[in-house]
Protein backbone atom coordinates (compact mmCIF):
# COMPACT_ATOMS: atom_id res chain seq x y z
CA UNK A 1 0.00 0.00 0.00
CA UNK A 2 1.18 3.41 -0.83
CA UNK A 3 -0.31 6.33 0.55
CA UNK A 4 0.44 10.09 -0.63
CA UNK A 5 -0.79 13.00 1.64
CA UNK A 6 -1.99 16.50 0.39
CA UNK A 7 -3.97 19.55 1.39
CA UNK A 8 -1.60 20.87 3.62
CA UNK A 9 -0.71 24.79 4.04
CA UNK A 10 -0.35 27.60 5.95
CA UNK A 11 -4.10 29.42 7.43
CA UNK A 12 -5.19 31.63 10.15
CA UNK A 13 -6.55 30.83 13.05
CA UNK A 14 -10.41 29.68 12.85
CA UNK A 15 -9.56 28.50 9.12
CA UNK A 16 -10.09 25.37 7.83
CA UNK A 17 -8.32 23.01 5.68
CA UNK A 18 -8.96 19.69 3.99
CA UNK A 19 -6.58 16.81 3.66
CA UNK A 20 -6.32 13.98 1.19
CA UNK A 21 -5.04 11.15 1.64
CA UNK A 22 -4.51 8.44 -1.71
CA UNK A 23 -3.87 4.97 -1.37
CA UNK A 24 -2.87 2.76 -4.00
CA UNK A 25 -2.28 -0.48 -4.43
CA UNK A 26 -3.92 -3.31 -1.86
CA UNK A 27 -5.88 -1.12 -0.56
CA UNK A 28 -8.65 -3.59 0.24
CA UNK A 29 -6.30 -5.39 2.66
CA UNK A 30 -6.64 -2.75 5.34
CA UNK A 31 -8.73 -2.86 8.41
CA UNK A 32 -8.88 1.14 8.92
CA UNK A 33 -6.92 4.64 7.70
CA UNK A 34 -5.84 7.09 10.03
CA UNK A 35 -4.55 10.41 10.74
CA UNK A 36 -1.57 11.22 12.89
CA UNK A 37 0.13 14.43 13.45
CA UNK A 38 3.41 15.44 14.87
CA UNK A 39 4.92 18.59 16.01
CA UNK A 40 8.75 19.71 16.36
CA UNK A 41 9.89 17.97 19.66
CA UNK A 42 6.99 16.07 20.40
CA UNK A 43 5.78 12.36 20.21
CA UNK A 44 3.18 11.62 16.79
CA UNK A 45 -0.41 12.30 18.46
CA UNK A 46 -3.33 10.20 16.86
CA UNK A 47 -5.60 12.42 15.24
CA UNK A 48 -8.90 10.64 13.34
CA UNK A 49 -9.36 7.85 11.51
CA UNK A 50 -11.68 5.25 10.10
CA UNK A 51 -12.32 2.14 9.13
CA UNK A 52 -12.39 0.67 6.00
CA UNK A 53 -15.66 -1.48 5.91
CA UNK A 54 -18.30 0.43 8.19
CA UNK A 55 -16.90 3.93 8.21
CA UNK A 56 -16.40 3.77 11.96
CA UNK A 57 -14.59 6.94 13.24
CA UNK A 58 -12.60 7.74 15.82
CA UNK A 59 -11.24 11.25 16.92
CA UNK A 60 -8.42 12.67 19.54
CA UNK A 61 -9.73 14.10 22.01
CA UNK A 62 -7.83 17.59 21.01
CA UNK A 63 -10.03 17.24 17.48
CA UNK A 64 -13.41 16.06 18.43
CA UNK A 65 -15.92 18.35 17.17
CA UNK A 66 -13.68 20.04 14.91
CA UNK A 67 -12.28 17.92 12.64
CA UNK A 68 -13.98 14.98 10.50
CA UNK A 69 -12.55 11.56 8.92
CA UNK A 70 -14.05 10.46 5.49
CA UNK A 71 -13.48 8.10 2.65
CA UNK A 72 -14.60 7.76 -0.67
CA UNK A 73 -14.47 4.06 -1.19
CA UNK A 74 -14.06 4.25 -4.81
CA UNK A 75 -11.03 6.43 -5.19
CA UNK A 76 -9.36 4.53 -2.46
CA UNK A 77 -8.78 8.29 -0.35
CA UNK A 78 -9.45 9.45 2.93
CA UNK A 79 -10.32 12.78 4.03
CA UNK A 80 -9.86 15.09 7.09
CA UNK A 81 -11.75 18.14 7.11
CA UNK A 82 -10.54 20.89 9.76
CA UNK A 83 -12.42 23.09 11.12
CA UNK A 84 -11.91 26.07 13.86
CA UNK A 85 -7.96 25.69 13.48
CA UNK A 86 -5.93 26.55 16.25
CA UNK A 87 -2.06 27.72 16.13
CA UNK A 88 -1.67 24.26 18.55
CA UNK A 89 -2.81 22.28 15.12
CA UNK A 90 0.32 23.52 13.56
CA UNK A 91 2.16 20.21 12.90
CA UNK A 92 3.11 17.64 10.10
CA UNK A 93 0.12 15.90 9.43
CA UNK A 94 0.54 11.78 8.32
CA UNK A 95 -1.98 9.32 7.17
CA UNK A 96 -1.27 5.34 7.46
CA UNK A 97 -2.74 2.65 6.64
CA UNK A 98 -3.54 -0.47 8.91
CA UNK A 99 -2.89 -4.65 7.99
CA UNK A 100 -6.27 -6.58 7.64
CA UNK A 101 -7.39 -6.94 11.24
CA UNK A 102 -7.42 -5.00 14.03
CA UNK A 103 -4.62 -5.31 16.48
CA UNK A 104 -3.81 -2.67 19.48
CA UNK A 105 -6.21 -0.13 18.63
CA UNK A 106 -6.73 2.43 15.29
CA UNK A 107 -5.29 5.67 18.18
CA UNK A 108 -2.19 3.52 18.39
CA UNK A 109 0.77 4.47 15.58
CA UNK A 110 1.24 0.37 15.95
CA UNK A 111 -1.74 -0.71 14.28
CA UNK A 112 -0.42 1.02 11.32
CA UNK A 113 2.33 -0.87 8.82
CA UNK A 114 1.79 1.84 5.85
CA UNK A 115 2.82 5.81 6.18
CA UNK A 116 2.70 8.06 3.85
CA UNK A 117 5.11 11.04 3.72
CA UNK A 118 3.49 14.18 5.75
CA UNK A 119 1.78 16.97 4.65
CA UNK A 120 2.47 20.36 6.84
CA UNK A 121 -0.05 22.57 8.38
CA UNK A 122 0.69 25.46 9.76
CA UNK A 123 -1.95 28.16 11.88
CA UNK A 124 -1.04 31.31 12.61
CA UNK A 125 -2.60 33.36 15.07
Amino acid sequence: VQLQASGGGLVQAGGCLRLSCAASGRTDNSYATGWFRQAPGKDREFVAAITRVSGTEYYGIRVTGRFTISRDRVSSTVYLQMNSLKPDDTAVYYCAASRPHARVGVRSVEEYDYWGQGTEVTVSS
